[in-house]
This record gives structure tokens, sequence and C-alpha cells, in this order.
């Protein structure tokens, strides 16, 4: 497994910057609610997350670089099962290059903030441990 790393810029994607330029400015409820509540201002650890974040071939709702942790946030499409096979795909992806992939579901983050910022932290921790970080 290839590790992301600074000198590779965690698999950034350029030619997907417009696009995400446009998702970070209609960000929905839930992905408003958790980027507020949970993952700006270094409120995990100190760890810096970042909103709509090309990598590979996709957009990652959140990402922080040096946990190499995607975090996703699933409305109601992801149900399909078109959608839900993609997601399946772009979270092998993720992985195959290093990265942890979080999934939460609206509901989930507009009902249950505090489990999902638990978890999230749990995780963190987690990646930490795993990357030799703490």
């Amino acid at each position: 497994m290839e590790l992301a790393s600074p000198v590779n810029n965690w698999h950034y994607n350029k030619s997907l910057q417009p696009y995400a330029n446009s998702l970070r400015k209609q960000m929905t409820k839930s992905e408003s609610c958790l980027w507020k509540f949970a993952l700006r201002a270094r409120q995990m650890k100190g760890y810096q997350f970042r909103r709509q974040r090309p990598v590979l071939d996709y957009i990652a709702d959140f990402m922080c670089q040096p946990l190499l942790l995607v975090v996703e946030v699933d409305g109601y499409t992801h149900q399909f099962e078109e959608v839900y096979s993609k997601d399946l795909q772009k979270d092998q992806d993720l992985r195959n290059v290093g990265f942890k992939v979080l999934r939460f579901r609206d509901e989930e983050v507009l009902e249950q903030m505090g489990w999902v910022k638990s978890t999230i932290w749990y995780h963190v921790e987690e990646r930490e441990k795993e990357l030799g970080l703490t």
C-alpha cells in the first residue's frame, strides 16, 4: 500500500478544484453542521480538516491530511444501488492509498451530533497511534 505524504500532496487532484469550490459553497445542512460543530477550527485534537477536498478522482467531504482520514456525509441518494456501489469503489480507492474513511448518514449528523463527534474523536486517536503521531 502506497501511503500518501506531503511529497505527493495527499493525492490532490487539481483538475477537480473548480467543482470542489462549488460544492464548498453549497454544503448540505448536515455537512454544514458537522463542519461547524465538529471539524472546523481544529476542534478534533488540534487537527485541521479541509472541506470538499479533491483527492484521487473524488472529492472528499472532509479530509484531515496528516491523519489520512476522510469523513463522508451520506444523504438519501446514497441508498440507491448505483450511488452505493460508487461509494464502495471510492472507499476502496482511498484505502488503497492509505486513507481511512468514515461514513455517517445525514440523520446521524443532525440527530446524534455527540455520538458522531465522539466517533470521529476515537478514530482520530486511533489514526495517531497507527501512523505514529502520538
